[in-house]
């Protein structure tokens, strides 16, 4: 038997029926911290996109032979990027988080399992 922190008070869970671990479900999740985890996964991920996206405008322009004004625009997506990503995460973990929260309250939350070694 574990002792686990459920539904806002502690219970056991029989850690024999899950092969030895405790299994522990997610009640709630912080709607500012998944905001802020989420923004920042987006803002990594915008940024590899900006990149790619400058590289290959460069490469276009560079082979057709003209380098302009679309080429500077291009390589602004290294900061445009990373921040409509940033934006777009942390509306979608203000969005997720309270509709996660409704859900697990219905039975329907994340089920993880624990290694107590």
């Amino acid at each position: 038997m574990s002792l686990v922190f459920y539904r806002w008070r502690w219970t056991f869970i029989n850690s024999k029926a899950t092969g030895g671990n405790p299994m522990a479900r997610v009640i709630r999740l912080g709607v500012v911290s998944l905001s802020k985890l989420l923004a920042l996964m987006m803002a990594s991920l915008g940024f590899i996109v900006g990149i790619i996206y400058s590289v290959g405008g460069f490469l276009f322009e560079l082979s057709a032979g003209t380098l302009n004004a679309g080429t500077a625009l291009a390589f602004l997506a290294l900061l445009g990027m990373p921040l409509l990503f940033a934006l777009t995460g942390c509306l979608a973990g203000l969005v997720l988080a309270p509709l996660y929260n409704l859900l697990a309250r219905f039975g329907f939350g994340l089920e993880l399992e624990l290694d107590t070694d």
